[in-house]
């Protein structure tokens, strides 16, 4: 029988790309383990859905939206994206709505999700 695969790191984004920088630094901390080696899983919940969304415009202060750096996750190798199914359906999206190829995760697979990777990081 063989056991199932690990991956090396599962990083769970919960938060929007405006009003802090926990998208962001998350983000961040994602490219620099794949530029490390490290095969990387991100995790899409909550308003972090929206960092997905496509034309994403200047927030408030003109801060910056998520499209430039998840534009350059496939340079990094990093490409499974799975996002909170219940958060898209809170939000009133879709998988048509989102810049990015996803896998729409029940609750119930979010929560083996951890198991799956020898670290993971909440930001």
């Amino acid at each position: 029988m063989t056991e199932p695969s690990v991956s090396d790191l599962l990083v769970i984004l919960r938060h929007g790309p405006h009003g802090s920088s926990w998208l962001r630094e998350g983000l961040d901390a994602a490219l620099v383990a794949a530029a490390f080696g490290r095969q990387v899983t991100l995790l899409f919940m909550g308003e972090g859905v929206t960092a997905l969304l496509r034309d994403q415009q200047a927030g408030p202060l003109g801060q910056k939206g998520s499209s430039a750096t998840l534009e350059m996750l496939a340079m990094y190798d990093i490409e499974t994206l799975l996002v909170e199914e219940a958060a898209l359906t809170r939000f009133g999206l879709t998988e048509a709505d989102l810049m990015l190829p996803v896998r729409p995760l029940s609750a119930e697979a979010i929560s083996a999700q951890p198991g799956d990777h020898r670290l993971v990081l909440t930001f």
